[in-house]
């Protein structure tokens, strides 16, 4: 089909009319907002001959990705959080904020409120006896290397299985959550259990686009981290475990080389015999390094919707 239509009268006045622009009320950024989407929408619809029947089949595709919550795991497959951890990186060179542990993508499954403790938590419930003991150790230092006291590390990881806790009723309140306050010298550590990587779900809305896309939607085991300590910028990031299939093809794309981490067993970990943790073990080490700022704003974490966030206010 070779009709053109986007340059007409009625196309214009129509684009107009349904972001507002003929009415004095509502919120002007809004209106250009929607305005700029539908016309590109109407863009493709005609650079791309898209169908009646394929224009509603979209539609309906995103009221399933509404009705069965993927909506936050799809963005991350597109690309969207990485290009919105790229734009922030960008942000923080023009203020001259680079330097420290870089950011990568936070996903969905954090849950606000996880217990806090003095520079050392168990992170599992115990009831995974099978599961791989890892002790998870780091300092916190600022861009001197002088190590940051106090700081909160909170940390939070899939099960053996893939699944976190809260969003898989299966498991403990909190169990692979924590919070850990560094010591004097910015020391944490944590005893937990291998994460495993995991897959979109195979029937779900993400992954019969990924389909037709001809991608995996496949995560390697990872742990994320938020890491806070006022006058510092906060640092929303996460660690890839290195030697995993899908350690460098992400369906997410929150795999950065800084960020890889080598897990190393030792019959006993000097740090964990501190804590009480003997016997072999699998040491998983990510030491961070926070950015000094006096902007309030970039020292809490962004606001989006989070599992018992308002509740844990």
């Amino acid at each position: 089909m070779t009709v053109k239509t986007m340059q007409t009268a009625d196309v214009k006045e129509l684009l107009e009319k349904v972001a507002g622009f003929d009415q004095d009320g509502g919120n002007q950024r809004m209106k250009k907002i929607v305005h700029r989407v539908m016309h590109d929408i109407f863009q493709i619809v005609e650079d791309f001959d898209v169908t009646p029947e394929e224009f509603w089949s979209a539609v309906y595709y995103v009221g399933e990705l509404g009705a069965n919550g993927e909506a936050a795991l799809l963005a991350p497959g597109l690309g969207m959080d990485r290009y919105l951890d790229i734009r922030q990186d960008a942000e923080d060179e023009q203020a001259g904020l680079t330097g420290g542990t870089p950011r990568t993508i936070e996903g969905p499954l954090y849950v606000a409120g996880a217990p806090i403790s003095d520079g050392f938590a168990r992170m599992d419930d115990g009831s995974d006896n099978d599961a791989e003991v890892i002790l998870i150790k780091g300092q916190v230092t600022d861009e001197n290397g002088e190590p940051l006291a106090n700081a909160i590390v909170d940390i939070w990881h899939a099960d053996t299985n893939g699944a976190y806790s809260y969003f898989d009723q299966s498991q403990s309140e909190y169990n692979l959550r924590r919070r850990i306050k560094t010591d004097g010298e910015g020391r944490y550590a944590a005893q937990s259990i291998m994460p495993s990587g995991y897959g979109c779900p195979p029937e779900g809305s993400t992954q019969q686009l990924l389909d037709q896309l001809g991608r995996h939607g496949q995560r390697p085991a990872h742990i994320h981290y938020f890491v806070s300590k006022p006058g510092h910028k906060h640092l929303t990031t996460q660690i890839n475990i290195a030697g995993d299939e899908y350690t460098y093809s992400d369906f997410a794309f929150a795999t950065r080389e800084e960020l890889v981490v080598v897990a190393n067993k030792v019959d006993q970990s000097e740090v964990g015999a501190q804590h009480g943790v003997t016997g072999p073990v699998t040491e998983v080490e990510f030491n961070v390094t926070l950015v000094a700022t006096d902007k309030p704003e970039l020292q809490e974490r962004h606001a989006r919707q989070r599992a018992l966030e308002t509740d844990a206010a």
